[in-house]
């Protein structure tokens, strides 16, 4: 941050020295100071759109309305006309085996690869044939893992979009999915251009991404009801109960007793990145251990060992009215399972509004903690009642905030219904849809084929997809 300003200090219209800054500060939990500064770099460059991306990501994370939301979102994709879908449809026979390629920069151990790998391990390969373009320098041992799944592999991170445009041509896919979104290293302008007749964008980001050549995004009825069409430039396809499949890391360490047993208090944690952590939820957080006589909050986010980035969260705790005493900061962990080992701590976990944990909350069902969560009005805060009543316990969504607290009250002070959970919620999400690999792979494919027959004018015939909007137009 400090080598930024001063970069800026003598180039005040430095461009990458000011997006350079906005990164930091959101990386720094500094969400709305982050926003304001990629707007100001977007004002001094129009064309700059890794710091549009990141304005949109972490609006998101701010109670910001949903239709100004919405038109942020469309004002990006209106950089680019729309590119017609039959440039590309070399052979529209609705039945025929499909190349479908996925571009995404966290084909890695990262979150995204949770929900992707068991997808591809099952996907139907007699319908589908694989193309996976790694849009990332780093390569490890989930990286080697989905390249063995693939029929076909391209590394693709740091080339230029020119270059990356000309090999997706080559390989001509029928359907291209891009797993990013507006969130770090997406090729959101090079998909503008139209690099596949069916375009989707699934997983990483709980958002439309308003690039009217994004023709679907695949959800579920829960994330996004049929009120959700109306902030979407895709198609909505609601194509299982539940939009994920969980694959839990194979090291992970059986679940432990509740804290509270051994402690004789309740421990909270929340574990989601503090960028999603709002005003509103710390003092609702706050309001919880004050209900709860001598309760504690684990807090588990990156950069806390950095007092300039400690400090400004220790303030925000402090006007949210928080007893210091009973609050930990814990940074991250070195590897996965000595992460999930930390749920060990945590009796009862808090998820944030209105930007919901995903990978976070299916990491701590697994581990037999239950998770408490808020619903809101979009896909990002109701992914939490989505994956709580895949796993079999819709009753920890709540509907207001009061409803909240009341909820984790309860579980704080039925310490019997404590420890019989951890010995149940992993059984619950590995026999729930998240857990079912094989189902899910078969209804994504179902999805796939779904809109490949109506790009090629087929009937789709499937009921995927959201009632009130007109058909692609083809």
């Amino acid at each position: 941050m400090r080598c930024f300003e001063r970069v800026l200090k003598q180039q005040p219209q430095n461009v990458r020295a000011r997006l350079g800054r906005a990164m930091m500060l959101y990386k720094s939990h500094r969400v709305a100071e982050a926003a304001d500064e990629m707007a100001a770099v977007t004002r001094m460059d129009p064309r700059q759109f890794e710091a549009r991306s990141y304005r949109l990501v972490a609006l998101n994370s701010l109670e910001v309305g949903r239709e100004e939301l919405f038109a942020e979102h469309v004002a990006f994709g209106e950089t680019w006309p729309r590119v017609d879908p039959r440039s590309l449809l070399r052979d529209p026979r609705p039945e025929r085996r499909l190349r479908v390629a996925l571009l995404s920069p966290d084909l890695r151990e990262h979150s995204v690869a949770y929900f992707l790998e068991p997808l591809l391990r099952h996907l139907d390969r007699e319908a589908f044939e694989i193309l996976l373009y790694h849009d990332h320098a780093t390569q490890d041992a989930v990286t080697a893992r989905l390249r063995a799944l693939a029929d076909g592999w391209r590394q693709v991170g740091g080339q230029a979009d020119d270059v990356v445009e000309s090999t997706i041509h080559g390989d001509a896919p029928d359907i291209l999915i891009e797993l990013a979104g507006h969130t770090g290293g997406n090729r959101l302008p090079l998909l503008a251009r139209r690099l596949a007749p069916v375009q989707v964008t699934y997983l990483g980001y709980p958002n439309t991404t308003g690039v009217r050549t994004m023709d679907f995004r695949l959800v579920d009825e829960l994330t996004d009801p049929a009120s959700a069409a109306a902030f979407h430039t895709e198609t909505l396809v609601r194509f299982a109960p539940t939009a994920w499949a969980y694959l839990a890391p194979e090291d992970a360490p059986e679940p432990a007793e509740p804290p509270c047993v051994k402690n004789g208090y309740v421990t909270f944690g929340s574990f989601n990145n503090f960028t999603k952590a709002t005003d509103r939820m710390l003092r609702e957080w706050a309001r919880l251990l004050a209900a709860v006589p001598d309760s504690r909050l684990l807090i588990k986010t990156g950069g806390v060992d950095e007092p300039g980035i400690r400090e400004p969260i220790v303030r925000r705790l402090e006007a949210a009215g928080f007893d210091l005493g009973r609050v930990e900061l814990l940074p991250r962990t070195r590897d996965t399972a000595s992460h999930l080992a930390l749920y060990g701590r945590v009796d009862v976990a808090l998820d944030t509004f209105p930007y919901h944990g995903t990978t976070t909350t299916c990491e701590a069902l697994w581990m037999g903690v239950p998770v408490v969560s808020l619903i809101g009005d979009r896909h990002a805060s109701r992914v939490g009642l989505s994956l709580l009543t895949a796993a079999g316990h819709p009753e920890w969504a709540a509907r207001e905030a009061d409803e909240y607290g009341r909820i984790a009250c309860a579980l704080a002070g039925d310490r019997t219904r404590l420890v019989a959970l951890r010995r149940q919620l992993r059984a619950d999400v590995a026999a729930s849809p998240l857990g079912d690999h094989a189902g899910q792979a078969a209804r994504f494919g179902a999805a796939l084929r779904a809109c490949w027959r109506q790009r090629c004018g087929a009937p789709a015939d499937s009921g995927l997809f959201t009632p009130n909007l007109e058909p692609l137009v083809l």
